[in-house]
């Protein structure tokens, strides 16, 4: 599998260098954040673990565990409580001249999920400075620099899991790249062999990159094989937010409204879902619609009032699409690419541009598709509406 990997490189890309103050709430009843119930957490592992650090707080292994269960916890729910959770148990070990390695791991992925891309970077690069066999430093680095559409150093972080017996972890890392850089087609039939090749795979291994599959699919017009795909990732224990909201996002872009209600029907609690909800609603033009959207544009609201800017993909897109503000929506979609430029943050720009009749903002993603050759036919719909408009 190994050999196969090293051939596909070759063959799918044959040239990897081608390129704020805490806020005070007015009054007592004022809502910042609706949060899940505490004892949905509060489970015997965790409770023992927190008994033994307060028995024994200077322990590095013990405080690491914790952290690093509570940094799952918090991806898994979209509950930012546990990032800071975590951030409290190593806040010690990180102002020391060299952190444990494990430390700058856990610390890179809470800077990653407040968007200290920079910050989580720095940790990476000292942690595999003395750890180049951390397969977890590569692929965290790889998905950082992906979806900062820094595509040439995505691939060169890619690149060290093939010697680190991982080869469907080094296959998905890679096609995920070489997808957005003119290379779909390739990437999907290699990343289809590679699955199957590796069927033995763990199962949070097999639902990454059949959601993977999923999104090169559904950009390459392959509708049937990415619902194929979804369906088949979504049924694996534990899906996450991520995967719940791409396969919500394809569904909306198939017209399918009912089907991301029934998809998303207990996760309304989640900002980024609830957001696929009502553009699912307005599809369906239900009834309790504006009710949706007034709930939505508080909780944006509330966000903002806290100093977060987590959001402004999100909020660019209902501002748009549900607010009908499209000078407002392109100001937020050009703020988030600032920080994100993935395939949707480029879609939000270009359609806020679109709508805003502001041809000009969109020159940042007319030249990443100009340069990479990304096949993607909403964001090659959207640019020729631009170029039109320039006429």
């Amino acid at each position: 599998m190994k050999r196969k990997i090293v051939v596909a490189i070759s063959v799918i890309l044959p040239c990897h260098t081608a390129f704020a103050a805490p806020y005070q709430p007015g009054n007592d009843a004022q809502i910042l954040e609706r949060l899940p119930a505490a004892s949905r957490f509060e489970n015997q592992e965790l409770r023992q673990l927190r008994k033994q650090m307060a028995a024994g707080p200077a322990r590095t292994e013990l405080a690491v565990d914790l952290a690093e269960r509570y940094i799952a916890r918090g991806k898994a729910d979209a509950d930012p409580r546990y990032y800071g959770y975590a951030e409290g148990l190593l806040k010690s070990w990180q102002q020391i001249q060299e952190p444990p390695p494990k430390v700058l791991l856990l610390s890179a992925l809470i800077k990653q999920h407040r968007h200290d891309f920079g910050g989580a970077l720095q940790d990476l690069d000292s942690l595999l400075r003395r750890q180049p066999e951390n397969a977890q430093g590569w692929l965290t680095r790889a998905i950082i620099l992906l979806v900062q559409a820094r595509y040439a150093e995505a691939l060169q972080s890619c690149a060290p899991l093939i010697d680190l017996d991982d080869a469907l972890l080094a296959g998905t890392c890679l096609a995920q790249v070489n997808s957005l850089i003119g290379h779909a087609q390739k990437s999907y039939d290699f990343l289809q062999e590679a699955l199957a090749d590796q069927s033995a795979a763990n199962a949070e291994q097999r639902q990454w990159t059949l959601t993977v599959l999923a999104d090169i699919a559904a950009r390459l017009g392959k509708i049937l094989d990415a619902e194929k795909h979804f369906s088949e990732a979504i049924g694996i224990e534990h899906p996450n937010i991520y995967l719940f909201g791409a396969y919500a996002d394809f569904l909306l872009d198939q017209h399918q409204p009912e089907k991301v209600l029934a998809l998303l029907q207990d996760k309304s609690r989640i900002d980024a879902l609830f957001l696929r909800i009502a553009l699912a609603k307005q599809q369906l033009a239900a009834s309790d619609l504006d009710q949706v959207t007034e709930e939505l544009e508080a909780r944006f609201a509330a966000s903002r009032m806290r100093g977060e800017n987590l959001h402004q993909g999100d909020e660019a897109r209902f501002t748009l699409h549900l607010l009908n503000k499209p000078g407002e929506a392109l100001r937020l979609a050009e703020a988030n690419w600032q920080a994100q430029r993935e395939p949707k943050d480029a879609r939000i720009l270009l359609a806020a541009a679109v709508a805003a009749h502001a041809a000009e903002a969109a020159k940042p993603v007319l030249d990443l598709l100009s340069a990479t050759g990304m096949e993607h036919p909403q964001l090659r719909q959207l640019a020729a509406q631009i170029r039109q408009m320039q006429r």
